[in-house]
């Protein structure tokens, strides 16, 4: 009996080592998107938003504006919207999302903003009895990237940047140990002399916000870490879309996307020239929440809320299509579908397993009476 369970055991462990072994993937870098709408994703400029007569300033660019975004067909608009989603993952990876298409994504919280989604995302399920508001209150919850830099191999190889200052809360930065440079926050300048002009520079340009920096910086104190040395977990939190679609202005959220499409495209380029990176990193993207679909005014926003009616009654509504999301893959263990057209049903909550699939671990989360979202398996090969 004994040299039996031996022998089980040694073909347990032979077999455990060829998955390892087929699995390429050593870095995952997640990028979320903040409220970036999957209509704008999958078929470019929206026309039921494109004329705003109430915005005086885009009256003036509008004839550049339609000159850059707008084509005939959707499949057009998106991809000169958005060209290394259409070009590079389109081709390589997988998007999830296109309702159109038979492919849902949704969030699984309440809420529809921006703390529970993003807490949805890097927990992987929704806490809606204590993560209530967008408030800076430390996470009670342990995140992916905190659970993962809780283990040896990976300690100091996890980090989290932001354009939004809530974000070191959101990670819980002060219990989890994992360093989370957010808001307008400068950057350790002992990484690369660039850091130090990114330093300055966000000193010298202002941002339209009071708790938002231009994404320009979060994405360069990113490249920055991990030109430095290998990381094996990034989170990288671009806020420009939100903001911009909040104050109504729809050709800078357009524009704003553009831009965050560009940087990742210089991200994944140089991912290729790196020998630490290259073939070996997964880049996961995907949005914390969607946004109202009925109106220009409901597309400004997104939200469940209270309200009273006529009769005094208390009633809860929100914006229609607000709980709408879309996620994006690309990898060296991502089989290459492009875009899915019907499929599974997918989920914030189901991010922070996949990422640790795609490391190589099982991730359930650790919280009582709450079980982390299943990997998406259609994602791996």
């Amino acid at each position: 009996m004994k040299l039996k369970f031996l022998g089980i055991a040694a073909a347990f462990m032979i077999s455990s080592a060829s998955v390892a072994a087929d699995k390429a993937t050593e870095t995952v870098v997640l990028i979320t998107i903040d409220g970036l709408r999957w209509q704008e994703l999958f078929t470019g400029v929206d026309r039921a938003f494109f004329d705003q007569k109430d915005y005086i300033a885009y009256k003036k660019t509008h004839g550049d504006f339609k000159k850059k975004y707008w084509r005939k067909t959707g499949d057009e608009r998106r991809r000169v919207m958005m060209p290394f989603f259409w070009d590079t993952v389109g081709k390589e990876g997988q998007l999830y999302g296109n309702r159109a298409k038979g492919s849902i994504g949704n969030i699984t919280n309440q809420f529809h903003f921006s703390y529970p989604g993003y807490s949805e995302i890097l927990t992987g399920f929704a806490d809606d009895a204590r993560i209530t508001s967008n408030d800076k209150i430390p996470n009670p919850n342990r995140t992916i990237l905190e659970w993962l830099n809780g283990k040896p191999a990976h300690k100091g190889k996890v980090a989290a940047f932001g354009s939004w200052d809530v974000f070191p809360y959101i990670v819980n930065e002060s219990r989890s140990g994992v360093p989370v440079n957010a808001g307008f926050e400068a950057y350790d300048e002992s990484v690369s002399p660039r850091v130090k002009e990114l330093n300055k520079l966000q000193e010298q340009i202002p941002s339209p916000w009071d708790t938002v920096r231009l994404d320009a910086f979060t994405m360069g104190f990113a490249r920055e870490a991990m030109a430095k040395e290998k990381l094996d977990l990034v989170y990288i939190a671009m806020g420009e879309t939100d903001d911009f679609a909040h104050d109504g202005h729809y050709d800078l959220y357009v524009d704003a996307a553009h831009r965050t499409d560009q940087m990742i495209s210089d991200l994944w380029v140089w991912f290729q020239s790196d020998k630490r990176y290259s073939g070996k990193t997964t880049m996961i993207i995907t949005t914390d929440h969607g946004r109202g679909s009925e109106s220009l005014e409901a597309w400004k926003s997104h939200g469940r809320f209270k309200y009273r009616k006529e009769d005094g009654a208390e009633a809860i509504s929100s914006y229609k299509g607000d709980t709408e999301i879309w996620m994006a893959v690309i990898g060296p263990d991502t089989p290459a579908v492009g875009e899915v057209s019907g499929g599974p049903v997918v989920t914030l909550s189901q991010i922070a397993a996949t990422t640790a699939r795609f490391l190589g671990y099982d991730y359930k989360g650790d919280h009582a009476g709450k079980k982390a979202g299943a990997p998406i398996k259609e994602m791996m090969k």
